[in-house]
């Protein structure tokens, strides 16, 4: 399914990582281990297309990934450091904004990741948790075969996680591939490791 082959990315002068090569199969994940600064948040952002390679090829089923840009978005989910929500719009709204671009039953994804009878409260009045609970309910949307996490744990209490392998193991079983960045366990069993180190 997604296969990276020999990858390579700079930031200003400065190479991040290099010579990156793996693949991942459907139902497969991979976590992204190393040190701060080692190009695991880079990485990241390259297999979603939103940094390009400065060398080296990333497929999908054997085809340039990155040569339909839109394409490619539409086939994978993001989740980034940021909660990417909007302070002013209550918890339904800011996932209402993306069940309209991609589909889903919001109360299904709020569902999922715990947070029903919290979907009134304005955004600005969540813990950190539920804000980070709060982005992870947009994978709960509607169906892609690719989930991308940058530290998708981070602020989640021990129920929390519960509810978020819950989302995992569907993904998997369903033939989605998850590629996360982490420094810590997560609830992905079976998991590859690729291990970055700083260029």
């Amino acid at each position: 399914m997604l296969e990276a082959v020999e990858l390579a990315a700079v930031r200003g002068e400065r190479v991040v990582f290099a010579g990156v090569s793996f693949h991942c199969a459907p139902g497969e994940a991979l976590l992204l281990t190393g040190p701060n600064g080692a190009g695991k948040s880079t990485l990241l952002r390259l297999l979603a297309g939103l940094v390009p390679p400065a060398e080296g090829a990333l497929l999908w089923h054997g085809s340039d990934a990155l040569a339909d840009g839109p394409g490619h978005a539409a086939r994978l989910r993001y989740l980034a450091h940021a909660d990417a929500l909007k302070p002013g719009l209550t918890l339904e709204e800011n996932l209402a904004f993306w069940a309209r671009l991609w589909g889903g039953d919001v109360a299904a994804a709020l569902a999922a990741v715990g947070l029903e009878g919290l979907e009134h409260l304005p955004a600005r009045m969540l813990s950190a948790g539920q804000k980070r609970r709060a982005a992870l309910a947009r994978l709960a949307l509607a169906r892609v075969p690719l989930w991308l996490l940058d530290e998708p744990s981070v602020g989640l209490d021990a129920t929390s996680i519960g509810l978020f392998g819950e989302m995992l193991a569907a993904h998997r079983a369903a033939g989605g591939t998850v590629v996360a960045a982490t420094h810590v366990p997560l609830p992905l069993p079976g998991s590859r490791t690729l291990a970055l180190t700083p260029a």
